[in-house]
């Protein structure tokens, strides 16, 4: 392994890196270091998140600026305002010993007056986000005449934020002959199109394999009812007595509420979502970031770019669609060597999911039991004990606290004193989980289901579960299925055209072949089913209703699938529903589809 030294690094440069802990170059700073300080024209370097990206790009982007110039000569993109501080902050500590070079970051969400005064006041590195440079640069505050270096990094998430046509114009201002670097963890399409459009004869260096996960991280999944997905979260964060861990949610409304619940059963967690506030945002960073909290539940969206040393878990409470997603996650965890575990909670519906996820990470999964309550006390007492033995203690200050704590205590026998101890931290742990229920789902092949016939009937729990909405849902039925070719993009589709007011969240949805249920919140239930109620899809008319659990759907649904469908008819549903005069009104004045 070579030195920073050999990799051609100068001495103030390597002196500042020394003194931050770098005691020699990672795998993708060797590979990239030397390239970018010689002849090297352009890189795309493919790398997990946490393997030391900006020190690869920072420290040849430092050495290669001249102080006497007070424009900018070297320009870094990133995709999000917490990324960019992060890469200005580690710049600023790389450039320690030449402090003759200046580095702004420019993003949305903070002052830009101040931003141009110091911009006129001359700065050579300009760490920016799209949104903010193109600003600045129409009002003539930014000049790129002079950059010689272009950096994007986490190319792959700006891409999947919307920033093509930004990088396209910024690099419309910057001179043809300047070098350019594109970083990314994952190499989607879009990443190599930009290559051969903007970049000539650049070199492709991958430190591992495309699109694999973190080389550090653990992948692990729990498989339970989806009922269950947040007793099973509990006991993850109970059994890990020292996590520090980002649990990220599909939706704003999901963060939210697991938030929420978490901050009221006691654990120190907090959201961080879209509908934050970017003051917000900040505030719930800077407490994650002190580990004043140490359960951050986020969103994807809102997540991107946040660089956060030492996380020991990310846990998935809900899978992503996208195997890249997946990857952004997981690679949160098991930065700079360190190790770190992924874990995903899933119900037996997200099987297929997880196996398309290890195919095209080159990872497997390890299925573990949910933490049982013996097993997590007796984790929670141990650390209590390590605690304990390590804890700091200052003899001078404490002796005088001494003697008349023991008289008062000194009718308690040793073990008397240790189990008021342990009661004391763990009363709460041991009423929360006395006589509480084992919640793996123990039959985790997924079930087949049987064909539809009108003998079908909810012979048991199992057939009644799917008729059945999760907390805070209602299941909502509605008469169209495979059958009729309507999938789960069709449902949404109709609820956004057909419900009228603000937007309907949905839940979990079960396409059968004559029939569907789905889940939606009990607030927007009658409204959804006054939207699709009489509406059509491909001719057919529909029926919606609130769903019963013991209902047979089945064969009602076959039922009505042998008479005529004509939109003349008056066929409104399983039951032979009459009309309404509400839904009598609705369906003569509502506009006929061209």
């Amino acid at each position: 392994m070579k030195s920073f030294k050999e990799l051609g690094v100068d001495e103030p440069l390597r002196r500042a890196v020394e003194e931050l802990g770098f005691e020699s170059p990672m795998p993708i700073q060797e590979r990239v270091i030397p390239r970018l300080l010689g002849d090297a024209q352009d890189i795309v370097a493919l790398a997990q998140t946490g393997t030391g990206k900006t020190a690869a790009f920072g420290l040849p982007v430092l050495q290669r600026i001249d102080p006497v110039i007070k424009k900018p000569q070297a320009l870094i993109l990133s995709p999000t305002r917490e990324l960019c501080l992060q890469i200005g902050s580690d710049l600023t500590d790389f450039s320690k010993y030449t402090p003759e070079v200046k580095v702004l970051p420019v993003y949305g969400g903070s002052s830009i007056e101040s931003q141009i005064r110091s911009l006129k006041a001359g700065v050579q590195i300009i760490v920016a986000t799209p949104g903010r440079l193109i600003d600045l640069i129409k009002r003539g505050v930014v000049n790129l005449d002079n950059v010689k270096t272009v950096v994007l990094d986490e190319a792959d998430e700006m891409l999947n934020m919307g920033f093509l046509e930004s990088i396209e114009e910024i690099l419309s201002y910057v001179p043809a002959d300047r070098k350019m670097l594109m970083f990314s963890a994952t190499m989607p399409p879009d990443i190599m199109k930009i290559a051969r459009k903007y970049m000539k004869d650049y070199e492709e260096i991958v430190v591992g394999t495309k699109n694999e996960g973190a080389a550090n991280v653990h992948h692990i999944y729990y498989m339970v009812n989806a009922r269950d997905k947040y007793l099973a979260l509990k006991r993850i964060a109970d059994n890990s007595p020292n996590i520090y861990a980002i649990i990220f949610c599909r939706t704003r409304r999901d963060t939210q509420e697991i938030a929420d619940k978490l901050i009221q059963d006691g654990y120190n967690a907090e959201a961080l979502h879209g509908d934050l506030s970017q003051q917000q945002r900040d505030i719930v960073m800077k407490k994650f970031r002190d580990r004043v909290i140490t359960l951050l539940v986020a969103t994807d969206v809102a997540a991107r770019g946040l660089d956060v040393d030492d996380l020991t878990h990310v846990i998935n409470y809900g899978l992503p669609d996208d195997t890249a997603v997946y990857n952004h996650r997981s690679g949160r965890t098991g930065r700079a060597g360190k190790s770190g575990v992924s874990i995903a909670i899933i119900h037996s519906r997200e099987k297929g999911k997880l196996r398309e996820i290890e195919k095209k990470i080159g990872k497997t999964f390890e299925r573990k039991e949910v933490p049982t309550p013996e097993h997590i006390i007796e984790k929670q007492l141990y650390n209590l004990a390590d605690r304990i033995e390590r804890v700091k203690v200052d003899e001078e200050e404490i002796a005088r606290y001494i003697p008349g704590i023991s008289r008062k205590l000194e009718w308690l026998s040793e073990q008397d004193l240790l189990k008021r101890v342990i009661s004391l931290e763990f009363n709460r742990l041991l009423n929360y989980y006395k006589d509480a229920p084992k919640i793996d789902l123990i039959d985790e092949k997924p079930r087949k289901e049987k064909k539809e016939s009108g003998h079908d009937r909810p012979k048991n729990d199992k057939e009644k579960d799917r008729r059945t909405a999760e907390r805070g849902m209602e299941r909502v039925y509605i008469n169209v299925g495979k059958r009729d070719g309507f999938f789960a993009g069709n449902l949404i589709e109709l609820l956004n055209r057909e419900v009228q007011g603000k937007r309907v969240d949905v839940g979990r949805i079960d396409l059968l072949p004559s029939y569907t249920l789905f889940d939606v919140k009990k607030a927007d239930a009658r409204r959804a089913v006054a939207g699709l109620t009489g509406s059509e899809f491909f001719g057919k008319r529909l029926y919606c209703e609130i769903a019963s659990p013991d209902k047979d759907y089945a064969r009602a649904s076959n039922r009505k699938n042998k008479k005529s469908t004509s939109t003349s008819e008056v066929s409104y549903g399983p039951d032979d529903a009459p009309e309404t005069v509400a839904d009598y009104f609705k369906r003569k004045h509502k506009p006929r589809k061209k």
